[in-house]
């Protein structure tokens, strides 16, 4: 029998720069209705517990405005003592104590805030490099332990990507589109500080206002970050020819604020990839770095000897929008990072940064006939493959660590559910896939957990349209009950399997599309950003919806298993 031998030929082009840059203008405002409920079970032994809280103020920009319509703390337990102070950031803490508790204590923090962004054109004049800064500014510059302003390689770094800047704004966009470029999101990194990011390229939302803070320091731009909260009601941003939708997880976020000496401090986000914060956000402390804004949400206490138990705790957020107004517009630019970002207009001298060309591995052309005659037995896997398995969400605090003070205290954390809830009767969602190889599909995993319901799941092929959108149908998974799926504390992969049906995909883009019968109730988890495939590659249609017009912000975590061939 005479064997045929097939030669997979790769080459490496480099594709014209594609900035994925929206100027964005119009509005938010919004009566937020919020409320988050702590639920504290002192550990056995326990002689002292505290327990800290930073009360939110308002707070005005040129493009965020909160305001603090009221605010109530109840304690299920009354505290033996309570003290409010305010320390050099302008933070207003609230510091309680109960000796020798025994029973669980809740805690419910009510706040009626009323937020509104705001981006019509920004004028500025400020000069870069900055001269003349206000005194009480001046701290913002500090060089600290997770924002180390005055490293060698942070220095070098943020002069290299500043050289030439017209103004601050000009020095501010530099500095953020690059970090937008360079840093995927992680949910649980190693390490919180800037240098780590900088080295390994990844991080979390303490990670991206870290680094941003400290490059912007290191060319003299003050810079302070920013601690609360974000809320998980989506919004639309028009862009013409569709619709692009952006949620944030419904929990703690870190973001930061930049000085300049015309407006005064402007919030920005680079983590969520905009120079601006909707008003999704509920600010609640600032300060030089996230060691220095652990008042809010900080637990300590002490233990007689020999009790080495730590407390549980549980905190669970809720808001209602009582009123909610939106319309936003954006428009794609030639300029920017690569990456989706989105900018408020702004008036003042900056260099339109042309984006990088990006090098992508392409295979020469497989007919079908060839593409049925390779020989499949290569294992390959491939996707979003990073996301905390089995972990619970209610828990959100950090290691049990022992303070200056001889207490044991725990920190918040910045651990959130970033899901999406995916079997809404009116709404179905896809996620796209880009094979560089030939491969025979076996199964498709998913990131999800299942709160009950029942009903099947299954998913469906498509390859793409050559317009960035699923296309024409190749074939659907066996159908999976949602009665088979293993309850988990948290999210876990769950496999369709596509094994029966022989599929075998030629390189190229593709679309996995959920589908359900029933009544299921399902989260698929995400990530934000994009950190393995195109802008526009997470996309939903509506009940009347053919046409898949609407994308998403985020990445679903998802995993293609399979053979290629050698």
């Amino acid at each position: 029998m005479k064997k045929s031998f097939f030669i997979l030929v790769f080459t490496y082009l480099a594709y014209p720069a594609i900035a994925e840059n929206y100027l964005i203008n119009g509005g938010q405002e919004s009566q937020i209705n919020y409320q988050m409920e702590q639920k504290i079970e002192p550990a056995a032994g326990t002689k002292s517990l505290y327990l800290s809280f930073v009360e939110p103020t308002s707070f005005g920009s040129s493009t965020y405005n909160q305001y603090i319509k009221s605010f109530n703390l109840e304690f299920s337990k009354k505290p033996y003592s309570q003290k409010k102070s305010v320390d050099k950031h302008g933070n207003k803490i609230v510091r309680a104590e109960w000796k020798n508790p025994a029973q669980p204590i809740t805690i419910k923090i009510s706040i009626t805030a009323i937020n509104k962004t705001k981006l019509d054109p920004i004028k500025t004049s400020a000069d870069f490099p900055l001269v003349n800064i206000p005194s009480d500014v001046t701290q913002y510059l500090s060089s600290t332990k997770q924002v180390p302003s005055n490293d060698r390689e942070i220095i070098n770094k943020a002069k290299q990507l500043t050289m030439g800047a017209d103004s601050e704004f000009d020095a501010v966009q530099m500095i953020l589109s690059w970090v937008v470029d360079h840093v995927n999101y992680t949910l649980v990194p190693q390490s919180y500080d800037a240098m780590y990011s900088l080295n390994t390229g990844i991080g979390n939302c303490q990670n991206f206002s870290h680094l941003s803070a400290a490059l912007l320091r290191a060319v003299g731009i003050p810079t302070r970050i920013v601690n609360g909260v974000t809320l998980k009601e989506p919004y639309d941003i028009n862009i013409g020819r569709g619709i692009i939708t952006t949620s944030m997880a419904q929990g703690r976020h870190s973001w930061i604020e930049v000085f300049f000496s015309d407006l005064g401090w402007v919030p920005l986000d680079p983590q969520q990839t905009a120079l601006y914060v909707s008003n999704r956000f509920i600010r609640v402390e600032v300060g030089l770095d996230n060691n220095d804004t652990q008042n809010d949400g900080l637990v300590r206490w002490t233990q007689s000897r020999g009790y080495r138990d730590r407390p549980r705790f549980e905190e669970k957020i809720e808001a209602s929008f009582a009123e909610d107004r939106v319309n936003l517009l954006a428009e794609k630019q030639w300029w920017g990072p690569q990456k989706l970002m989105f900018y408020p207009q702004v008036e003042s001298p900056y260099k339109r940064i042309a984006p990088p060309a990006f090098a992508s591995a392409v295979q020469e052309s497989i007919t079908a006939a060839e593409l049925g005659n390779l020989d499949y037995h290569l294992p390959i896997t491939l996707g979003n493959l990073d996301f905390p398995e089995n972990v619970s969400f209610l828990s959100p605090r950090g290691p049990a660590t022992k303070n200056k003070a001889g207490e044991m205290e725990m920190r918040k954390n910045f651990l959130v559910e970033t899901a999406e809830y995916v079997t809404t009767k009116g709404n179905q969602y896809a996620q796209t896939f880009i094979l560089t190889k030939p491969v025979k599909l076996k199964q498709v995993g998913l990131a999800l957990h299942n709160f009950g319901g029942d009903g099947q799941l299954w998913i469906e092929l498509f390859k793409d349209d050559g317009e960035g959108k699923p296309g024409e149908y190749i074939a659907t998974s066996e159908y999976l009950p949602v009665k088979n799926i293993p309850f988990s504390p948290g999210y876990a992969w769950v496999d369709f399997d596509f094994s029966k049906f022989s599929t075998a995909l030629s390189p190229g883009r593709y679309w996995i599309a959920l589908g359900f019968t029933g009544s299921p109730v399902i989260n698929w988890f995400y990530t934000y950003g994009k950190p393995v495939g195109p802008i526009g590659g997470t996309r939903y249609k509506t009940l009347f919806d053919e046409t898949w017009s609407r994308c998403l912000t985020f990445e679903f975590n998802y995993r293609i298993e399979g053979e290629t061939a050698k």
